[in-house]
């Protein structure tokens, strides 16, 4: 968790220079598409749920391609921070070489912007640059409008509750669903602060479960904390915290796919490729259960 709050404001420092910060505030978002939970239209016995993970979250991408070749289909995502992003673009029907190509070039900078706020006051940053980004990609349909049912989880920063909105605004509720506390501005929805779920639930079993889902499809996206190396003992320290968290849900999971992969991350080309390649072989090596487990009906 530690690497990911580090990662992103290194990554995005340079704009802190901008003069005026571009004026950014937040909205309270309380209009008739604002994100919303709201009961599914439809059944949806099997459901995929996605975790956090910040750039870990690549491997998302590569899972999901080997699934779609194996010929499983949900009949709903559930996402968490990274999860709920890349999540949405599949709910879409978006083809899979279409969301490796915007994985691969994806940037921060697009996403992440500097936030005017009195001095000392709040996170100086806001990830408001996402509603544009999912909005865009998703020719602005809402949750409910998409051809696979679509949670997208977000956690109440008050009381620590999760919520999953299936309706309204969804790069709305993607940019709560990122927003990662002391790094990135909660999001305002109907009065209430929302913040990314990573220190709540970061892989949101039991509300797929909730939610209706008999079978679920969890992909853990966290590092592998006992092979951390040595020198990483800091950042271990994070991963059992994390460990605690994810485990419970795990258990809940008719199935957990747990990528391994470089235990170190980084924004550039080579470990994306890595990621969605790990995501994906790793997947289609357990076709085989998968197939038996979630084939339908």
């Amino acid at each position: 968790m530690r690497r990911r709050q580090l990662l992103v404001p290194l990554l995005v420092a340079p704009l802190l220079g901008v003069a005026g910060c571009d004026g950014l505030q937040e909205t309270d978002h309380t209009g008739a598409d604002a994100p919303v939970a709201s009961a599914l239209a439809r059944a949806t016995p099997t459901a995929w749920v996605l975790s956090s993970g910040g750039p870990r979250g690549f491997a998302h991408v590569g899972v999901l391609k080997a699934l779609h070749e194996i010929g499983l289909r949900p009949d709903l995502v559930v996402g968490a921070s990274i999860g709920s992003m890349v999540g949405c673009l599949f709910a879409l029907g978006m083809p899979l070489p279409e969301i490796e190509r915007l994985a691969m070039e994806f940037s921060m900078l697009t996403v992440v912007r500097p936030r005017w706020w009195p001095a000392g006051s709040g996170e100086k940053l806001s990830g408001k640059g996402i509603v544009g980004f999912i909005n865009e990609q998703m020719k602005h349909r809402k949750l409910d409008q998409l051809p696979i049912p679509m949670a997208v989880v977000a956690m109440q920063q008050a009381t620590r509750q999760l919520v999953a909105f299936t309706a309204g605004d969804a790069g709305v509720a993607v940019q709560a669903s990122c927003a990662i506390e002391g790094t990135l501005a909660p999001v305002r929805i109907r009065g209430q602060p929302y913040v990314d779920p990573d220190l709540g639930a970061p892989m949101p079993v039991r509300l797929a479960r909730a939610l209706g889902a008999r079978r679920v499809l969890a992909v853990d996206v966290s590092a592998h904390e006992h092979k951390a190396p040595q020198g990483s003992e800091h950042f271990r320290a994070g991963d059992l915290r994390k460990r605690a968290l994810t485990e419970p849900d795990a258990r809940a999971a008719t199935f957990t796919l747990h990528p391994e992969f470089s235990y170190y991350v980084s924004m550039s080309q080579e470990f994306r490729r890595d990621l969605i390649r790990a995501g994906y072989e790793q997947t289609l090596a357990q076709a085989t259960s998968l197939q038996a487990l979630f084939a339908h009906p």
